[in-house]
């Protein structure tokens, strides 16, 4: 295990807030110099390797793994894509974190989750499900994400007080995350939709 696959997992497991350079020495033990210099050489790495689509960005202070600006219209077909419209059980317990604990960050729902949840945050946010509602006061100053006024429109919400008692329900989400609410209610609008496709494509 050397010092550059240590940064690359700690760059992958902090996700889009990033980590600081301090913070980064500090976990593995070295000078800031020396961590700098195997970032400097990681990002040189990513840089150079075209079979790579992996970048480090420094924004703030902070590092982070990104993917490569020539994939972004790659990845935005991913987000659109119709294929790709209906939400995995992964998106639909993120989706349900964040509604009962908003504002939350990325890594706040990690821990809840037990697992990486970057992927399904980034696919809420293009489905325009969650935004940006703020930042953490301290440092890093990690995104906090909340529902959006779509998300109460199309689960037919006219308030969060709406939503099941979250005191009543927090030993049952210790255990199994409330997701009948946005399941089945997701999976009826989504089979709503798909109906109007068809019949869209039967017309034409």
């Amino acid at each position: 295990m050397t010092t550059i696959s240590q940064i690359e997992a700690i760059l992958f497991v902090v996700g889009e807030e990033g980590i600081g350079l301090e913070e980064l020495s500090y976990l593995l033990e070295l000078s800031t110099a020396k961590t700098y210099e195997s970032l400097t050489a990681l990002k040189e790495r990513y840089e150079t390797d075209d079979q790579s689509a992996l970048n480090i960005l420094e924004v703030g202070n902070h590092f982070v793994l990104s993917t490569k600006k020539s994939f972004a219209p790659l990845l935005k077909k991913y987000a659109q894509s119709p294929i790709s419209n209906a939400l995995s059980q992964a998106a639909l317990e993120t989706l349900s974190i964040v509604a009962y604990k908003q504002p939350i960050s990325r890594v706040e729902v990690d821990e809840i989750r037990g697992v990486q949840s970057a992927g399904s945050m980034q696919k809420l946010v293009a489905r325009q499900l969650i935004e940006e509602k703020g930042r953490v006061d301290g440092p890093g100053r990690a995104i906090l994400y909340g529902t959006t006024a779509y998300f109460m429109d199309y689960f037919g919400l006219k308030s969060l007080e709406e939503l099941p008692d979250i005191q009543q329900m927090e030993e049952e989400i210790a255990e199994e995350l409330p997701l009948d609410l946005f399941f089945d209610r997701y999976k009826e609008l989504n089979e709503e939709e798909q109906t109007e496709i068809n019949e869209s494509e039967e017309e034409n």
